[in-house]
């Protein structure tokens, strides 16, 4: 597990040093449980029964942790055909758990036929259970690749990669100029069919900003002047921004500021000339860089030592979509690792969103896989919800993705760029996107059934009458 951890996420270390050690000990350690209570069950009721738990602990894991305060999906096994769409195209219906269902029982499958071999017992018949397991999904995926939507006639996106330093980006100094780059990128490529202008993570920075006051910060109104310039343009734009609560302390991540309490977020922003402005405040936080569980309060000095933080980023509960009257794309706003979480990302269409937007800023890793993993998994939301995603990053990679997860445009890591494609804007619900994550629901229920019945076979054997 700390091989699988350290290779997989190397790239971490060049944004937090002490930070990375830590998070792979701490994975590899959680991933371990699933082996032990596996190893548990063969011990105990043997080969059999053991491969059934190893799926049904390991698959439970999996969805715990995906939605724990400490989550790290990003290993999530069913992650691994991202590079691979075309082989799973039924992910509309399973999702990653799907790919984590097919990897295990595929493995444990070849794992026998190897063991046979080695104990000179295996014949050819034993290969015809695996590679069933191996084509049937293969062939169902192509059956159910879809053809993709024709373009938009009437309405196109675009999105600004400005290539800014994620160290240096907020600088007391760096949104006036930040601004006007975006802006410069943006009005080079716009045209009287521009629907949505896309802008990554925290590209607007003034510090000290209060959601209730931008539009009247010097910095911002060049941007304002440009959206009375394109009154049918609706530019969806990652903010930090400040909430104040006045003299008491109404959240958990509150802090005093400016003579009352406030929480800051990480948000997206739509701006649209003459119509009030909306927030999306970011919900799935980074652990131990935007905010910090809350049964580990007594670690906060730790995590403020090493780049961490104590308080956090302020948070909404659940999803939210982004409309404006007239606009023809219903934006789901997902900032950068929020991207990660399948059923998340699927709740932005059940409250109709049309189109999924990622803003990150992937530049803290450098030019490391880091970065290219993040793109691939936006392929897999693309997948499960039959939506195309508009992708900006600060540093790259942004691209355009059709709803089977081709990616169709794109632009290179590390230059200052624009994309502009004539997205259509889907309706419709996947399984997926109606049912959420079934198979690991379904497994965490049996794993806990197994659980009391191992607890149960324990307790009889003790008090069991001695013969």
């Amino acid at each position: 597990m700390l091989t699988w951890n350290v290779c997989a996420t190397w790239w971490i270390w060049n944004s937090t040093d002490v930070g990375s050690v830590a998070a792979f000990i701490a994975n590899s350690f959680i991933m371990c449980l699933p082996w032990w209570g596996y190893r548990v069950f063969k011990r105990r009721f043997g080969r059999r029964t053991g491969y059934v738990s190893l799926i049904l602990f390991w698959m439970a894991f999996e969805y715990i942790h995906l939605n724990w305060q400490l989550s790290w999906p990003w290993l999530t096994v069913g992650n691994v055909f991202a590079s691979n769409p075309n082989w799973v195209q039924w992910y509309e219906f399973t999702g990653t758990s799907g790919g984590t269902l097919w990897v295990l029982v595929m493995n444990i499958l070849l794992f026998d036929v190897f063991k046979n071999i080695l104990a000179r017992k295996f014949a050819a018949k034993q290969l015809i259970v695996p590679a069933a397991v191996l084509v049937v999904p293969l062939l169902l995926s192509i059956l159910l690749i879809p053809s993709v939507h024709p373009k938009s006639q009437t309405s196109n996106v675009v999105i600004a990669q400005p290539n800014i330093d994620p160290y240096s980006k907020f600088a007391n100094d760096a949104a006036g100029p930040q601004v006007q780059l975006l802006l410069s990128l943006t009005a080079n490529a716009v045209d009287s069919n521009t629907r949505l202008v896309l802008w990554p993570e925290t590209a607007m920075t003034q510090r000290g900003a209060y959601e209730d006051k931008l539009l009247r910060y010097a910095d911002y109104q060049p941007i304002f002047s440009f959206l009375q310039s394109h009154p049918n343009i609706t530019l969806l734009s990652g903010v930090e921004i400040l909430k104040n609560y006045g003299p008491e302390k109404v959240t958990r991540t509150s802090f005093l500021y400016d003579g009352g309490y406030a929480d800051e977020f990480n948000a997206a922003v739509a701006l649209k000339n003459g119509v009030p402005v909306e927030y999306y405040h970011k919900s799935r936080l980074v652990p131990g860089v935007e905010t910090l569980p809350s049964f580990l309060d007594f670690m906060a000095p730790v995590f403020e030592k090493f780049g961490g933080t104590t308080g956090g980023y302020g948070r909404q509960d659940s999803s939210s979509v982004l409309q404006q009257p007239g606009q023809p794309y219903i934006a789901a706003p997902i900032i950068c690792y929020e991207s990660i979480y399948g059923e998340y990302v699927s709740t932005y269409v059940q409250k109709g969103a049309n189109i999924l937007t990622i803003i990150t800023n992937d530049g803290w890793w450098g030019n490391t896989p880091g970065h290219k993993q993040h793109l691939q998994y936006a392929r897999l939301r693309a997948i499960e919800t039959r939506r195309w995603v508009a992708r900006s990053a600060n540093t790259g990679i942004s691209a355009v993705i059709n709803e089977r997860g081709d990616i169709v445009e794109t632009q290179p890591w590390n230059k200052p760029a624009v994309l502009k494609y004539n997205i259509p804007a889907l309706t419709g619900q996947t399984f997926y996107v109606k049912y959420g994550d079934i198979l690991s629901k379904i497994a965490l229920v049996v794993a806990c059934l197994f659980f009391v019945w191992n607890l149960v076979m324990i307790v009889k054997k003790r008090f069991a009458p001695v013969k």
